[in-house]
Order: C-alpha cells, then sequence, then structure tokens
C-alpha cells in the first residue's frame, strides 16, 4: 500500500458563488523511499495535493492514508501529532526565522512539541546536517546574509531535522537561478539515498523533473501520466 495512499481523492474550493475543482479525482501511492515529482502546470493541482499529503487540508470526496491511516478518522490533535513527527516541510518562500542564525533555525523544530530540548546526540545529529548541506562556515550567519540557495539548504536541513519518515516539498526551486535549483535537488536526492527518507516534490520545471525518480504529471486536476523510472 505504500506509506501514502490517495483513493479517488477529490478537493473542491468555494470562491464566493463559484465552485471550483483543484483535484478531480486522483489516486497515487507513494513508497518508502520514493524520489517523486508532481510535475504540471499552474493550477493543475500540484499544491493542493501536497497539502493534503501534509495533513494541511483535508479532501473533499476520496481517502488519504498516511502511513496506514486514514486521515478523516483522526482528529485535530492527532493529525498535528502525526505532521510534527512524520513529515518535513520545505517552502520555495524558504520561511526561515530571520532573526535567528542558520543553525538556529535547523533546531527550531526540536524545541517545539514532544522534543522539549537539545541533547548531545540531538547537537551531534544537527552539526552532521549541517555539514551534509554544505554550511559548515555559514551556520552563524542570518537569512538576510545568506544566498538564496544557502537558505534553502538550511530549509532542507531543518526539514530533515527531526527525522521525518516524509519530505513535502513545493516548488522548492521557484525562487532559484535554474543552475541553483538543479544543485538543490540533487542535494535533496543525495539525503533520499543516503538516509531512505521519503520525498515527494511539486514542479514545473521539466529539468528538474528529469532528477526524479517517479513522476506523476497533473494537468487539470486529474493525474495524466504516473511514470517509475526505477
Amino acid at each position: 500500500m505504500g506509506i501514502v495512499h490517495l483513493s479517488q481523492v477529490k478537493k473542491h474550493y468555494n470562491l464566493g458563488k463559484t465552485v471550483v475543482e483543484a483535484v478531480k479525482g486522483v489516486d497515487l501511492t507513494i513508497e518508502k523511499g520514493d524520489f517523486i515529482s508532481i510535475a504540471g502546470p499552474s493550477g493543475s493541482g500540484k499544491s493542493t495535493i501536497l497539502n493534503m499529503i501534509g495533513l494541511i487540508d483535508r479532501p473533499t470526496a476520496g481517502s488519504v492514508s498516511i502511513d496506514g491511516a486514514d486521515i478523516a478518522e483522526l482528529g485535530d490533535k492527532e493529525l498535528t501529532r502525526l505532521r510534527h513527527q512524520s513529515i518535513g516541510f520545505i517552502f520555495q518562500s524558504f520561511n526561515l526565522i530571520p532573526v535567528l542564525t542558520a543553525r538556529e533555525n535547523i533546531e527550531f523544530p526540536l524545541l517545539l512539541g514532544k522534543h522539549g530540548r537539545i541533547d548531545k546526540a540531538k547537537r551531534e545529529w544537527i552539526d552532521f546536517l549541517i555539514d551534509e548541506v554544505g554550511l559548515s562556515d555559514r551556520k552563524g550567519n542570518k537569512p538576510a546574509e545568506l544566498s538564496g540557495g544557502q537558505r534553502q539548504r538550511v530549509a532542507i536541513a531543518r526539514a530533515l531535522v527531526a527525522k521525518p519518515m516524509l519530505v513535502l516539498a513545493d516548488e522548492p526551486t521557484a525562487n532559484l537561478d535554474s543552475v541553483t535549483g538543479e544543485q538543490i535537488i540533487e542535494l535533496m536526492k543525495k539525503v533520499n539515498k543516503e538516509s531512505g527518507t521519503t520525498f515527494v516534490f511539486s514542479t514545473h520545471d521539466d529539468k528538474v523533473v528529469r532528477i526524479a525518480d517517479h513522476v506523476v504529471r497533473l494537468r487539470d486536476g486529474l493525474v495524466v501520466e504516473n511514470t517509475r523510472r526505477s
């Protein structure tokens, strides 16, 4: 069944008196260790699907299961706990905290919820991640002192710090030049191969799509391609 399963998922939004059908009946299974691109033009439903997988939105119809749990059967507290424990997010706008250094931004999720404090083992893990994303010489810098690519590297390390089973990246290269964007996707793939963490990212950039092992293409809220390359 995979760690994520969508079955005939639909998502509708009301804009005044108009009903917008963002997703019109999608079936999708994501296996542990997948490196999957959800591709398509703006308005195709990419972000909506990521939001449902990330437990930010609930489907209008159909079912979404994460690690065997049907999200329709979970209350808000259970959804929040599952999101914090199992899912990491990488945003196209980075979403870093401006007053914190790169290292402090990476540490931040470990100060929330069940984590609470940072012990020696967690400090060593943070050091490993900082080195892994190539920021050892920039960990004391605040976001304003970093390039776009460096800020996205901080965001990747932050998404990984709580050791989630799944990392979701919504257009992670959108605010980067093409060379830096490809480097960021290659970095995500390196982490995927070394750690087995499942990555799902949305993009409209075919150069980025080519790096994925599993490609799902959307058009007008429907899957028009679902291809595994490995």
